[in-house]
């Protein structure tokens, strides 16, 4: 496990114990809070590979099939650790139809990132 998984692990651990300690009222500002930390390290993470890549570091350039890979694979995995809580706000708010929303929009965020991926391979990759 690399420092910016420990990192997220190590948040999502403590989003979870703040939320045992505080209830159920403050859930969704926990969530917020978790998600915007999420962003701010695949934002930083993104940022870091793109640097790597432009200065001719490892992993190939952006449009090399592996990174397109490694970056849908990890916004998968995001996507799926996020799906715990909203899962548990979605049922509890709206039983079955909430679960459903939300697991609606999660494959449709994964869906349109898949996509969009896709779509780089055909763009210049330094444009």
């Amino acid at each position: 496990m690399d420092a910016h998984a420990r990192e997220l692990k190590k948040e999502l651990d403590a989003t979870l114990d703040a939320r045992r300690e505080l209830g159920p009222e403050y859930e969704a500002e926990l969530v917020d809070s978790f998600v915007e930390k999420v962003d701010t390290q695949v934002r930083r993470r993104l940022a870091e590979e793109r640097l790597l890549a432009a200065r001719g570091g490892a992993g190939g350039g952006p449009a090399s099939p592996g990174a397109a890979f490694g970056e849908r694979f990890g916004f998968a995995v995001i996507t799926l650790v996020l799906a715990i809580p909203l899962s548990a706000i979605g049922a509890a708010h709206a039983r079955l139809s909430g679960l459903l929303v939300v697991w609606a929009g999660i494959v449709a965020v994964n869906f349109v990132h898949a996509h969009k991926s896709f779509g780089r391979r055909d763009r210049d990759p330094l444009g």
